[in-house]
C-alpha cells in the first residue's frame, strides 16, 4: 500500500488555509500537491477537525480489516462446500 507524504494534521492545515482565502493554485504549488489532491482532500476532509480526521483513519484500518476477514471465511466456506460436492 502506497505511504501518504502527508498526515491529517498536515493536509487539514493546508485546508485550513485554502478556507482563509488562499487560491488552490498558490497551495498546489507551495506543497507540492496537485489541484486536483486539494479537491480530493476537501472532499474527504472538508470541514474535519484533527481528531475527527484520526478516527476516520482508524475506521477505515478497520473496515479494512473486517472486509479481509470476511473474504477469507466465504473463501473457506467455498472451498469446503466443493469439498463436500465431490464426495457425494
Amino acid at each position: 500500500m502506497k505511504r501518504a507524504r502527508f498526515t491529517e494534521e498536515q493536509i487539514i492545515g493546508v485546508l485550513r488555509e485554502h478556507e482563509a482565502g488562499a487560491k488552490a493554485a498558490d497551495l498546489a504549488r507551495k506543497h507540492g500537491v496537485s489541484e486536483a489532491t486539494l479537491y480530493n482532500w476537501k472532499a474527504k476532509y472538508g470541514g474535519m477537525d484533527v481528531s475527527d480526521a484520526k478516527r476516520l483513519r482508524q475506521l477505515e484500518d478497520e473496515n479494512a480489516k473486517l472486509k479481509k476477514l470476511l473474504a477469507d471465511q466465504m473463501l473457506e466456506a467455498s472451498a469446503l462446500r466443493e469439498l463436500l460436492a465431490k464426495k457425494w
